[in-house]
This record gives C-alpha cells, structure tokens and sequence, in this order.
C-alpha cells in the first residue's frame, strides 16, 4: 500500500506551464486561452451551416467579448459566492486572478451577459446563437479543471481507492483527484451528451434546448462530484449537509429543465430564419 501511495503522489506541476523570455505563461492563462480558441473554431466551423443565425466571422469577434465576461464573471462569482469576507478586508487581491480563484457559476453569469450584450449589438437571436456556445464550452470547462489539476488545488476528500492521490497542502492522505472527475463528466462527458441532442433534436425544437442540456447537465455532473470534493475550508457545508457548490447548481438545474420544456412546447416553426448581412434575419427573440 506504502509503495502504491508513492506512486501516486501529486505530480507537483509547476504553476507556470512555460516561460518566453521575462513573460510566464501559467496553466490557468493557457487553459482559457485553449479552451476558448477551440471553442471559437467550433463556432466559426458551425456558422457555415445555411441554417446558422451568425456568420463564422462572428466567433472571432466574440471571442473578445467572451473572454472578458468569463474572466470578470468568474472571479467576481469567487469573490461573492466563496470568500467574501476575505476579500472585503484585502480589496487589493480581488484581481489578481494567477494566484488562483475562480468560480463557474460566475463565469455562466459572465458568459450570458456578454452574450446578451454580444447578440444585441450584431442582431443576432440570443438563444439559438447561445444553443450554439452551450454545445462548444464543455471544452473549456474540460481543460480548466486540468488547470486546477495542474494548480494542484480543488482536491478531493480523503479516501482509499487505488486512485487515490497526496496532493501537496493537503496533508498525507491519499484524496480523490475530484477535478479530473469534473474534467471528464463535466468536460468530454457533457460534450459528448450535448453534441448528440444537438445533431439528433435541436432542430426539431425550439432554441435553448442546448442552453437547457449544459446547464442541466454541468448541475448534475458538478452535484455528484461535491460528494467527492473537498468542501471549501471557509464555507465547508452551508445548508443541510450541502456545500456552496451543490447549492449554486440547484437554480441553474431548474433554469434548464425550465429552457428544455420550453423549447420543446415552442417547436421547430418557431426558430428564426437564418442570419443575412442586411442583419435584419435571426434577430427575433422567439423561440
């Protein structure tokens, strides 16, 4: 068991990946910087569809206008939702997003009003071009959790699997490595489930059933994964046994099942035609 555990000690990854003259590349930079260009090319590919509601030049624009709202929304959701406190009393560090901190939940909330923001200004219909990032961003999500991984922070609970990994911090017990569990059911699983409703029904419903997966999908996956993880040391169980993670996916579960049934109740006649350089096609809300 001695040798097993030695084995299986953290790898101890350095938290910058690699180094170009005085400039530090770190893993959670490469990882957004990863993620979000797959994510475009994804887009960029899907635009070429006759049906698309964007032209594939818009994936680069909105590239710019992702990467802040996910950037600003996600450590704005850490600094609210997990450590408030702390950062009332060091204001200073709310931005200094390379030591680490940042919360899903708040890059959703900072993806959707950049979204929102996005669409409006290129007149483009929020919810299909959304269905259209919901099937894309699992990949993201996928290579940011590897970015934790590599950080050597978010680690599991204490356990005896064969998997189990020491991580450096985190005393010298073997742990779940939780984020690799979130990298591959939150990640390739989740992209795998959505990118089938997207070939097998999206059309023959209405828009947002893909925004309706993703966040059904994510909430499932990030809830059966907290009884793995670690609780956060500031929060540890906040209601009923529940941590803040399980807690904040509850609502997004809802809003999904919610966009689902709608899309489905709305049916395919209710999608907006095709974008067109007038701008004035894919624009209505319906649907």
């Amino acid at each position: 068991m001695t040798a097993l555990l030695a084995a299986l000690q953290y790898p101890n990854l350095k938290p910058v990946a690699f180094e170009v003259g005085p400039l530090q590349v770190r893993w959670y930079a490469l990882s957004y910087l990863v993620g979000l260009l797959i994510g475009m090319f994804i887009l960029s590919r899907r635009g070429r569809d006759p049906d698309a509601v964007y032209k594939p030049d818009h994936a680069y624009d909105y590239l710019i206008w992702c990467t802040g709202g996910v950037l600003l929304g996600a450590r704005i959701g850490y600094v609210v939702f997990y450590n408030l406190g702390y950062f009332a009393e060091h204001p200073g560090e709310i931005f200094q997003m390379w030591q680490g901190g940042m919360s899903f939940h708040g890059g959703v909330l900072g993806v959707i009003v950049a979204t929102i923001l996005f669409t409006r200004f290129y007149k483009i219909n929020f919810t299909a071009f959304g269905d259209e990032i919901a099937a894309a961003a699992p990949i993201g999500i996928f290579f940011g959790r590897l970015s934790n991984f590599a950080n050597g922070e978010l680690w599991g609970r204490e356990t005896d699997v064969a998997w189990g990994m020491v991580f450096p911090g985190a005393g010298d017990v073997p742990r779940h490595p939780s984020q690799l569990y979130e990298a591959v059911l939150e990640g390739l699983v989740l992209f795998v489930v959505i990118n089938i409703v997207r070939a097998r029904w999206m059309k023959k419903n209405g828009t947002g059933m893909l925004i309706g997966v993703f966040l059904v999908g994510y909430g499932i996956g990030r809830f059966v994964v907290e009884f793995f993880r670690e609780p956060d040391e500031n929060l540890g169980h906040v209601l009923l046994g529940a941590t803040m993670g399980q807690l904040l996916t509850l609502p997004m579960m809802g809003v999904g099942i919610w966009l689902i049934l709608r899309a489905r109740r709305m049916g395919a006649e209710s999608r907006p035609p095709p974008y067109s350089e007038s701008g004035e096609a894919g624009v209505s809300t319906a649907g």
